[in-house]
Order: C-alpha cells, then sequence, then structure tokens
C-alpha cells in the first residue's frame, strides 16, 4: 500500500518526546526515518521498564524507524552523518541549544551542502530572548508557561498527567514539516523551521493569556469544573460516583432545569440566566446542583441527562481508559515481542494504521553505513 510520504527521507538527530513524536508520525505516513542515536542510545530508552522491559515513552514514539548508533565526534561517523543529512529531504534535531552547530551538524550548514534539505530544530524555548541557551523539559514548561497556573484544585496547582509541552511542540514541528514538504514541491524552495516547547504550550495557552491582559484576571483552578463556562463539571450522585456534564448554550441550560433538575423556572433566575451570571454565582449553581443529584442513583442522573440530550461522560480510571469500549488499538512490534498500543488518531478512510516496528538499539547501523557508505 502506497503512503502519503513514501520516498521522502528524514534524519532525525533526536532524543527524549518532542522530536521523535514528530518524526514517528512522518514514519507513519510512509517516510524512511531514520533515528540517530548516542552509542549508548537515546536517554529516553531508560525512562522505565514497563513495556515488556521497555521504556513506554521510547515503544510510543518510535514505531517505524532505523536506528543507527553514531558517535558524532568520531571522525568517520560523523562523515557518515554529513552523508546522511545530504541526501535527506528532511533533517531534524533536538540536541540541548547550540550543540548540533557546535559539532557541524547546525541547520544552517546542512541547508548549505543539500538546498532541497527542509530542516526544523527544536528546542526548549527557542533560539531568541533571554531563555534561548536555557535547557528544558515537560514539567519545566509547564510551570514557566503557566499552564500549572491554571492546573489542579483551589488548593494548588498541578502539573498536567502526559507530557503535553513536548507533545505540542512536536505536533506543531509535524504540521510545519508538512507545510514545508508542499511548499517544496510547489515552488522548489526548502525551508528552515524551528519549534519549542516553550511556544507550543504558549498557543495553547492563548485563552487564559486573554483572560488575564484583557478581562483582568486569569482563570482560577476549579479542578474538575470548567473555568469560564458552568455548568461544566463533575457532580456527584447519592453514592459519591461522578458524573461529568456540560451545558453549552441556552437551549441545554433550559433542558437542564427542566428536564434533569425538574425546576424549569431556575433557567430564568436572575442569578443564572446566563453563563456569565452562572459562573460569578457557581457556588449556588452548585449547590442547586448538588441538592438535586444527591437524591439519585448515577444511572438515574445519566438516564435523565440522556433524555435532556446533555453531553456527559464518566470520570474514568486509566484502567477504565485501557478497557474503554471506543479505544482504537494496533499492535507494535518490538524487541521484546509485540505490544498492543493506541491507534493514531487520524485515521484515513478505506485503510488501516500499518505502524512500524520498534527498533533495537542500532539495529539498522550496519544496512544504513551500506547503503550511505
Amino acid at each position: 500500500m502506497s503512503l502519503p510520504l513514501d520516498g521522502i527521507l528524514v534524519v532525525a538527530l533526536e532524543q527524549a518526546v518532542a522530536a521523535p513524536y514528530c518524526s514517528s508520525r512522518l514514519a507513519d505516513a510512509g517516510a524512511r526515518v531514520i533515528k540517530v542515536e548516542r552509542p549508548d542510545g537515546d536517554f529516553a530508552r531508560g525512562y522505565d521498564r514497563v513495556a515488556k522491559g521497555q521504556s513506554a515513552y521510547f515503544v510510543w514514539l518510535n514505531r517505524g524507524k532505523e536506528s543507527i548508533a553514531l558517535d558524532i565526534k568520531d571522525a568517520g561517523d560523523a562523515a557518515l552523518l554529513r552523508r546522511l543529512i545530504g541526501e535527506a529531504d528532511v533533517y531534524i534535531q533536538n540536541l540541548s541549544p547550540g550543540a548540533a552547530a557546535r559539532a557541524g551538524f547546525g541547520s544552517d550548514e546542512m541547508r548549505a551542502a543539500n538546498p532541497k534539505l527542509i530542516t526544523c530544530d527544536i528546542s526548549g524555548y527557542g533560539e531568541d530572548g533571554p531563555y534561548r541557551d536555557m535547557r528544558a523539559y515537560d514539567l519545566l514548561v509547564q510551570a514557566e508557561s503557566g499552564l500549572a497556573s491554571v492546573t489542579g484544585t483551589p488548593d494548588g496547582p498541578g502539573r498536567v498527567g502526559v507530557s503535553v509541552c513536548d507533545i505540542a511542540c512536536g505536533m506543531a514541528a509535524h504540521a510545519a514539516i508538512l507545510e514545508a514538504l508542499i511548499h517544496r514541491e510547489r515552488t522548489g524552495e526548502a525551508r528552515a523551521l524551528k519549534s519549542s516547547l516553550f511556544d507550543g504550550m504558549a498557543d495553547w495557552m492563548t485563552v487564559p493569556y486573554l483572560h488575564e491582559v484583557y478581562g483582568g484576571k486569569a482563570p482560577e483552578r476549579e479542578g474538575l469544573h470548567h473555568p469560564s463556562i458552568a455548568p461544566y463539571g463533575a457532580y456527584a450522585a447519592e453514592d459519591g460516583r461522578q458524573v461529568v456534564f456540560a451545558i453549552q448554550n441556552q437551549r441545554e441550560w433550559r433542558r437542564l432545569c427542566a428536564d434533569v433538575l425538574g425546576d424549569a423556572d431556575m433557567a430564568d433566575d436572575p442569578r443564572f440566566h446566563d453563563n456569565v451570571a452562572r459562573v460569578e454565582n457557581r457556588p449556588a449553581l452548585d449547590a442547586a446542583i448538588d441538592a438535586v443529584f444527591s437524591t439519585l442513583s448515577r444511572e438515574e442522573i445519566v438516564a435523565r441527562l440522556d433524555a435532556a440530550q446533555i453531553a456527559y461522560g464518566n470520570v474514568s480510571s486509566v484502567a477504565d481508559f485501557a478497557a474503554h469500549p471506543q479505544l482504537r488499538k494496533i499492535t507494535v512490534e518490538t524487541p521484546e515481542g509485540p505490544l498492543d498500543m493506541v491507534a493514531p488518531p487520524a485515521r484515513i478512510v478505506g485503510t488501516g494504521p500499518s505502524p512500524g516496528p520498534v527498533p533495537a538499539l542500532d539495529e539498522h547501523g550496519e544496512a544504513i553505513r551500506k547503503d550511505f557508505s
């Protein structure tokens, strides 16, 4: 089966999460991705051992790639890497700030040697400004970007439980590379791209930013409640089990009052008549909802919400998610055997995903050396 990026060669001098996320999606689309690792491997290989003795992060982000271990301080290995990049369509690197350039593999130099080359430098804070030389990892950027200040409960800030800054950066880099490939196809011009963890999360923080700068107040931490829409959050049934539901417009609000809470007049209460009023009077609103929900089982609440066509959901554990009836999975081959993993979110109608295997360290080193000798 032909894939969209068949024939595209990507050389990724990469480690950790953001760059591997980007290149793994290119590999899923058919690109030949050569992952260049240190002789002791991408340090993400050692993050944990939960996936049949392998790192969960590594097996997630490195399927479909070829691995070669190179010591770029060695003259022979450096020459090989230059040959690889010299024939590549895309070069991705996320070494520590300035390291690739100091080693002779800076993007400007690589593009000068290969005019068709699209380069993508991934960093913590970008290559301009006072933070340009700072090392950055996901949790550090969650804190620095303000994300932690709008995450958690009123008692204190919290970490988002997945590597959102890395993922946001990798997604932005992936999209930019695809745009650059289309641009090169149309014009013959290759592009230099930059993507950073901070910029990726800054984009996602636009709504809190606008609230702070133009509204004079950042959204408050509300736990499992939306900071600027109400009611939108988790409420407990009589047995303590929770249901999450969301009201997005006035039609839904009226149906909630009449058909779920049994009080049609509540819809026109001046404290609750529109979303702004409901947010301002959230304690009273929550008390009114709790007064009804505390007398009902979760099944009764769900039945009322369903009949009223109000969106709702479960507060699932990871175990619940792993067994979720809507969860799509793929099987990925790894050096330690097959793993069931989460399927890619975007689907191509008429075809299924065909993920490549996760490589062992330097698994393809000999073959790559022969190909680019």
